[in-house]
């Protein structure tokens, strides 16, 4: 690696470090008790990391040195009292892992002195420290996670179909008061069949599910012997010893539980408390349906002129697609830019292309209420 590479990678971790350190004290200020704890540790782990690379930079001649990104704290800061911590942790995570990759690769340089290099192994053992504390945190969000997902999703379904539909619609009459009314007619009947289906879909597979669960649960209490050389050989595929392997399937044999368990997602991949609830997953799926598809209608429900309509539409739903992409990137893990600009240019350019064969009918059959 060169100089000057190591030199602008020390400069990112400085500023990362910086504004981490930051970030995770005013999250301690909206918090009591463990929470606040945990946050106000990480933040002096930070601080501690910055001025590690301070001197690092400083030992290399460099005088002109990151600063703290106040905008963009205010930013983090707002998305807290938005999102609330199961999501902005998600997103702090996402930052996380991006240090553990460049620590990674600094620590190949063989430019490094040993003491710089034992340092920095050290720092990247606190960054995945912090990683492991943000998944222990983030395990008493998970239902509100996983129902987070739920409703973005719902969301965008609605808002890029009736997107869709109102710019088609657009495109055929030229008329406010029309749009809104066929766009409600399909946000309705949209929302109706988006909820069913998710009930529906969810309470088959979770009676398919239960019945392999109930399945595997006879088979433990009354044929455990069987399991349990099962189990031995999963743990030798693993990697483990069979020596070990055959302790594991011996210990889980004693257990009827825990056997079940481990079949059902070592064969099936079934986790009972990962079961979803279908009266939830109806109820989100279709209000959150619901009201994606209201947001590109509200220009044309007020009425306003039908050029103003589209374009205030189209700019409402950019900006809803721009949230949704998001809330699914750190709900997912997902590259964050490049999902909000996917979201944008599928939403947008399918409610395009609506427009443009709206027209095109309008043209061919005459179609025009004014």
């Amino acid at each position: 690696m060169s100089t000057s590479r190591l030199i602008e990678y020390a400069r990112l971790a400085l500023e990362d470090e910086l504004f981490s350190s930051v970030i995770y004290r005013k999250l301690a200020d909206f918090h009591r008790g463990k929470i606040r704890s945990k946050l106000i540790n990480i933040a002096e782990m930070e601080e501690e990391h910055a001025n590690f690379w301070l001197n690092f930079l400083k030992k290399r001649g460099v005088r002109r040195l990151a600063e703290v990104n106040r905008i963009k704290v205010s930013i983090y800061a707002a998305l807290f009292r938005i999102l609330g911590l199961g999501l902005t942790l998600r997103l702090l995570e996402m930052g996380e892992r991006d240090a553990v990759e460049l620590y990674s690769k600094m620590l190949e340089d063989p430019s490094l002195s040993s003491d710089e290099r034992e340092k920095l192994k050290k720092i990247l053992e606190d960054e995945l420290v912090h990683e492991q504390e943000f998944i222990d945190e983030e395990s008493r969000f998970e239902d509100f996670l996983n129902h987070v997902r739920d409703i973005v999703l719902g969301m965008n379904d609605g808002l890029v179909e009736v997107l869709s539909v109102a710019s088609g619609l657009a495109g055929v009459y030229g008329d406010s008061f029309h749009v809104a009314l066929g766009g409600l007619i399909v946000g309705t009947g949209g929302a109706l069949s988006m909820g069913i289906g998710a009930y529906a879909s969810v309470k088959a597979q979770r009676q398919v599910h239960e019945g392999t669960l109930n399945r595997v649960k006879m088979a433990a209490k009354y044929v455990a012997h069987i399991l349990t050389r099962r189990v031995a050989e999963y743990m030798v595929r693993k990697g483990y010893r069979r020596k070990i392997a055959e302790e594991i399937a011996e210990e889980s044999g004693r257990k009827t539980h825990l056997l079940a368990r481990i079949i059902a997602e070592e064969e099936y991949g079934i986790r009972e408390e990962k079961l979803e609830e279908p009266a939830k997953a109806g109820i989100y799926t279709g209000v959150s349906y619901a009201v994606g598809a209201l947001v590109p209608l509200i220009p044309y429900i007020i009425n306003l002129p039908i050029g103003i309509s589209i374009a205030l539409s189209l700019v409402l739903a950019g900006l809803a697609l721009a949230v949704t992409g998001f809330i699914i990137a750190i709900s997912a893990n997902l590259p964050i830019r490049r999902k909000i600009a996917e979201m944008i240019l599928a939403g947008l350019g399918s409610a395009g292309t609506t427009f443009a064969i709206g027209r095109l009918a309008s043209i061919i059959l005459g179609v025009e209420v004014s």
